[in-house]
């Protein structure tokens, strides 16, 4: 996908339970962790993409903002906002997992039972 087709002709559809901004959310991740947006890419502004997809500015801009903050895009301003580099997102998730792994262990939990857990909360997350 060329930065220029994105969003294409994907949709948040509102009769959805799951928010707006999370629908977006998550496309964008998905579009990320397939490669169809590459790092560098930049993504259209917060008003353009709002326009395109009949949503308020805000959705885009929580979607942007949780996506910044979670280390899968990078927001330069007036530049725009860009897909950032795998390499921050990785070493943040590496070290959240380390943490959790520590606490697991330290309380006697077995690797199968850590990974029940964890599968939990992610289902949760989403």
């Amino acid at each position: 996908m060329a930065e220029n087709d994105f969003p294409g002709r994907w949709r948040p559809n509102p009769e959805l339970a799951v928010p707006l901004f999370e629908q977006l959310r998550r496309r964008i991740l998905d579009l990320v962790d397939e490669g169809a947006l590459a790092v560098g890419a930049k993504l259209p502004p917060v008003r353009a993409l709002a326009g395109e997809l009949d949503v308020a500015p805000h959705t885009v801009a929580r979607a942007y903002r949780q996506l910044e903050e979670a280390g899968v895009l990078a927001t330069a301003g007036r530049a725009g906002t860009t897909v950032a580099p795998r390499a921050r997102r990785d070493e943040d998730l590496a070290a959240a997992a380390a943490v959790f792994a520590g606490v697991a262990s330290s309380q006697g939990a077995s690797f199968e039972e850590a990974v029940a857990l964890l599968r939990a909360a992610f289902q949760r997350a989403m």
